[in-house]
């Protein structure tokens, strides 16, 4: 599906025990390929900064069941600086749409100043965008958000299964790199966070493989869940 230019991906969210992504992970494997990120058969580290406005509108969006929404984080991999990307997930219904560009060390660090004369001079949409909403619309680091993802993919219909485990939001600080940061669990130990995303359609091997229809879908968000707890908690 094509929304003002940009193509959008179906997003499926649920909730599920360790066990049942046990059972599910030995019938997904059989099947699907590992994701190219994977640096163990348990999955990689995913890290991101997010970003919002004064009011934390993200949050109430989202609460209130806006349905055109679109966040902005800084994403990194297994810890490193290896790879940084800028990214904005759009969300419209159950569509997803999700735009990248590459930021380096430098670019980082100056953003976290708030510092972004480097952004100024890129000439990536997402990049002016990104600029404007810190500049003029007050876009303010929020809250550091902190999974391991075990994901599979499958060529036709585009389809990537994720596992999202160990979902941790920092509640001291915000920099992505900083060794210090004290990081507070969100879910409860046995929860584990199923994605499916397509493009047109769900293959009947795939939904056989997953059988969704026994499954409860849920509105997740682990920005929102992630900000809520260190509002509740720590006042930032």
């Amino acid at each position: 599906m094509a929304i003002e230019n940009k193509n959008f991906r179906h997003e499926l969210k649920y909730y599920i025990t360790y066990f049942e992504m046990i059972a599910l992970r030995k019938k997904v494997s059989s099947f699907l390929s590992l994701d190219k990120h994977a640096t163990s058969p348990e999955g990689y580290n995913i890290r991101s900064l997010y970003f919002d406005g004064m009011h934390d509108h993200s949050i109430y969006d989202k609460n209130d069941g806006i349905f055109g929404r679109e966040k902005y984080r800084i994403r990194i991999y297994n810890e490193n600086d290896a790879i940084i990307k800028l990214e904005r997930k759009s969300k419209y219904g159950d569509y997803i749409n999700k735009e990248a560009a590459p930021l380096t060390r430098e670019d980082y660090d100056a953003i976290l100043r708030g510092e972004y004369g480097c952004l100024k001079e890129r000439t990536e949409a997402l990049i002016q965008d990104f600029y404007r909403a810190l500049e003029f619309r007050q876009f303010q680091p929020r809250v550091i958000v902190d999974y391991t993802r075990e994901a599979y993919v499958y060529e036709l219909g585009n389809i990537r299964i994720t596992f999202d485990k160990e979902l941790r939001a920092g509640s001291n600080g915000i920099d992505l790199f900083d060794k210090n940061i004290v990081y507070q669990e969100i879910l409860y130990p046995e929860q584990v966070i199923l994605e499916v995303k397509y493009d047109d359609f769900l293959p009947d091997v795939i939904r056989q493989l997953l059988q969704p229809e026994r499954l409860t879908r849920s509105a997740i968000s682990k920005y929102v869940l992630c900000r809520e707890r260190t509002i509740q908690y720590f006042k930032v």
